[in-house]
């Protein structure tokens, strides 16, 4: 009797379990339909294979070695997502294989694309590799410049994107060992997400040189969330490496929907192009305990950026920013106002507050010290830059008013300096 795959694997399964068998043995997306090479829409038997893992209690789906196309996924709990050796997950470049609900974005909820891979309320979430997920970002980069060229004024989210992964609210969360490539939107959201390890992730997209450049790629967002590690990744991207969201607009102190982002690590990763290895913003309320570590700069993307939007209540604490290597050509800091898509709704504007910020232990060659400046009202205090050796091709630094600032042990081409620096020449 020939009977087909997925009927002899399901057997299998129910022997194993009625001979008494206690491990479950993982569900391999092919057994139940899908089909290598790029071309057929696999949505459907990966979400088989997810329903059926779930269905038993407990489970690894995995992706072997191959190209598989599919549009949204959605895991659910004690399904753990495997991609193997070889494997890539390969997003559908149609934007209606990525369904439109409510979703979290840029800082409140709207009906909008979801992401590649999906995880809402899970508890021990695991999504391992080495495999790849590719968002096939080239089609929707291209849609978003035209629609930009069309309208210059156009939004970040006026042309639909999808996110490569979207992890909403979950607990317990361990992304280890996965390559992601190419998204459409930003990579790997986090919101309302707590106790978080993401270890050994690559995150690449075409940077400013590129000729196609990948707009609002963010690395990784962090929404929202607590507790959370970023530890041996490597990101390079066209917008910021690793950001800090919350909400924005001048009630955004009043959003039970954001709470703040606390107690977040990032050690020993790699950072190539891109606007921040650590950025606050574009939405972001309260930021506070954040320690960058042991980090090396490679490319042009500054070390630490923080967005002060006029039309926000903003306060970033606690931030420290040590023993990092530079060897590119960045700023080591953009702390600026920032009045993209700016709107106060008639309300009078809110104040921002900046303090206990260190930068630290920090050598190699690089082109800028950067900016230190607030909008008017801003309170800026307590920034400390300490032990820093670099050559710079700019050494110009006028930072804008801040309580207490200190330079301690700071040489630039060799030279000690101290605040302020002259301006920079026109």
């Amino acid at each position: 009797m020939n009977l087909p795959r997925p009927v002899l694997f399901c057997l299998g399964l129910l022997l194993m379990s009625a001979c008494g068998h206690g491990a479950k043995a993982p569900l391999v997306i092919t057994d139940f339909g899908a089909v290598a090479g790029g071309t057929a829409l696999n949505t459907a038997a990966i979400q088989a294979a997810i329903d059926a893992a779930a269905a038993r209690g407990a489970g690894t789906v995995v992706i072997p070695a191959g190209v598989f196309r599919s549009g949204s996924i959605f895991l659910k709990q004690g399904v753990a997502l495997h991609l193997a050796a070889g494997a890539v997950l390969k997003g559908s470049e149609n934007i209606a294989d990525y369904p439109k609900q409510p979703t979290r974005i840029e800082g409140h909820f709207e009906s909008w694309r979801v992401a590649l891979v999906n995880a809402s309320g899970l508890t021990g979430l695991r999504i391992s590799g080495p495999g790849k997920l590719d968002g096939s970002g080239p089609v929707f980069w291209r849609a978003f410049w035209q629609r930009r060229k069309e309208n210059p004024q156009c939004t970040n989210l006026e042309v639909e994107r999808p996110r490569l992964m979207f992890i909403d609210r979950c607990t317990n969360v361990r992304i280890t060992n996965i390559a992601l490539e190419d998204s459409g939107f930003w990579n790997l959201h986090l919101y309302r997400c707590r106790d978080v390890l993401i270890e050994g992730v690559r995150i690449t997209i075409p940077g400013a040189s590129a000729e196609l450049r990948g707009p609002s790629t963010d690395g990784i967002d962090v929404d929202s969330s607590q507790k959370v590690t970023i530890r041996k990744c490597y990101i390079s991207s066209n917008d910021d490496d690793i950001a800090l969201k919350g909400s924005k607009g001048p009630l955004a102190d009043h959003d039970a929907d954001s709470p703040p982002v606390e107690d977040i690590l990032v050690e020993d990763c790699e950072i190539g192009d891109g606007n921040g290895l650590i950025t606050c913003g574009s939405e972001a309320t309260v930021v506070r305990r954040v320690t960058a570590r042991n980090c090396v700069m490679s490319g042009r993307a500054t070390v630490l950026t923080l967005k002060l939007r006029p039309d926000t209540p903003q306060h970033y604490e606690d931030i420290t920013i040590e023993n990092i290597k530079l060897a590119g050509g960045g700023r080591l800091l953009n702390v600026a106002p920032w009045t993209q898509f700016f709107d106060l709704k008639g309300l009078p504007a809110p104040a921002r507050t900046v303090n206990n910020v260190t930068l630290r232990n920090i050598t190699g060659s690089y082109h800028a010290l950067g900016t230190l400046r607030g909008n008017a009202g801003d309170t800026l205090r307590d920034i400390t830059l300490e032990n820093i050796a670099v050559k710079l091709a700019d050494e110009t630094f006028a930072p804008g008013p801040v309580q207490n600032l200190v330079l301690k042990n700071v040489v630039v081409n060799g030279r000690p300096i101290e605040t302020p620096m002259p301006a920079a020449k026109p």
